[in-house]
């Protein structure tokens, strides 16, 4: 730390000297001579200021308070460091450090760059303690010897550049997605009802523990050059499979029907999406389609939704399926079009389950 000066004050002047410190970091003092004599001629509120000095290429003045800053602290003594330039063009982040003198090791370069720094400008011009410490406190200290005291002011003075830096949102989905449609670099080829599909196997392998130990696995060979047929599944599902393992988004159905319909067919669609996620371990898209499945319960779906969710150990779903029968007018319509009929014989557990449901 560079020394920048003394301010001796008392006697209603204040004398000393002052240095310019080219350096970031320096130190000032201010000596408090006659503690007494400031404290009677300076009420709550009125501040006795240091000398100016320079420190970091800028100027800065010690303002001292003997009866406080404000009638907030009036039991204490208020200390702040000024920066005395009117005309600074940028934010300066400034670490400071006040302590008695003989408080050595609160005045380590390494216990001021620890402080938390402050911001000055030509707007906020001023930082401090407004209870740095109790007037009685220090009249009963060591630090107040013969109605003197003296303060030590370390600061480090750094320029804040001011930029800003963008960050651009995420691309990579529709990197991906541009990789899938572009069909550049494939090296597999699906066969689903009439359709074919190319993709990249070590992307698939990454995705998909199923899709890993298919093409890489024991059970590879013959499947490296030839099409890979997939039975039981529409070429429509397969895609939105495809697109889900690229992007990790939720796919979407396109229908060009009639609302109603469409929302029929999406119901559908998504039935065997989930039950394709689940064939190949796509934990999250078959989440998402129970999520979305769920908007579609309705008198005309809730068991092929309900046998499903139970096929497929679908946990929530199931929940969302048996509160919508729990209520008296939904299964009273169900019993009536003898949909319990179909959930006992395809799944006669669950209608052991809902019985139980009901019983509470």
């Amino acid at each position: 730390m560079s020394f920048a000066g003394v301010s001796l004050v008392g006697d209603d002047r204040v004398i000393g000297h002052s240095i310019s410190a080219a350096t970031p970091s320096g130190y000032h003092l201010l000596v408090v001579n006659g503690y007494s004599r400031t404290k009677d001629a300076a009420p709550n509120g009125t501040m006795i200021s240091s000398l100016p000095f320079m420190i970091g290429g800028h100027c800065w003045c010690i303002r001292y308070y003997p009866n406080g800053y404000r009638s907030s602290c009036a039991d204490y003594v208020s200390l702040f460091l000024v920066l005395v330039d009117k005309n600074v063009s940028m934010t300066l982040k400034v670490q400071k450090r006040f302590s008695f003198v003989d408080e050595l090791e609160k005045q380590d370069s390494v216990h001021i760059r620890a402080k938390k720094p402050r911001n000055y400008s030509s707007t906020d011009t001023s930082w401090g303690h407004r209870k740095f410490m109790k007037r009685d406190e220090l009249e009963k200290s060591n630090h107040l010897k013969n109605d003197c005291f003296t303060i030590r002011c370390d600061l480090t003075v750094a320029t804040i550049v001011d930029i800003s830096i963008k960050v651009p949102p995420s691309t990579i989905q529709q990197h991906m997605s541009n990789l899938l449609l572009s069909k550049e670099g494939t090296d597999v080829t699906f066969k689903v009802g009439g359709e074919t599909f190319v993709a990249h196997r070590c992307l698939l392998a990454a995705r998909s523990m199923v899709l890993k130990a298919e093409l890489f696995g024991p059970m590879k060979e013959g499947k490296i050059a030839s099409v890979i047929h997939i039975e039981d599944m529409e070429a429509k599902v397969f895609s939105a499979l495809l697109s889900f393992i690229y992007t990790d988004s939720m796919p979407r159905m396109e229908v060009d029907v009639v609302e109603k319909e469409g929302e029929a067919q999406e119901a559908l669609w998504l039935q065997h999406l989930l039950a394709a996620a689940d064939r190949y371990d796509l934990q999250r898209l078959k989440v998402l389609c129970e999520q979305k499945l769920c908007e579609h319960i309705n008198m005309s779906s809730v068991t092929t939704i309900l046998t499903l969710a139970e096929q497929h150990n679908c946990r929530g779903l199931k929940d969302v399926c048996f509160d919508f029968l729990k209520t008296p007018a939904n299964l009273k319509a169900i019993t009536a079009a003898d949909g319990l009929e179909d959930i006992t014989r395809t799944c006669p557990s669950l209608l052991k389950e809902l019985i139980a449901k009901l019983a509470f």
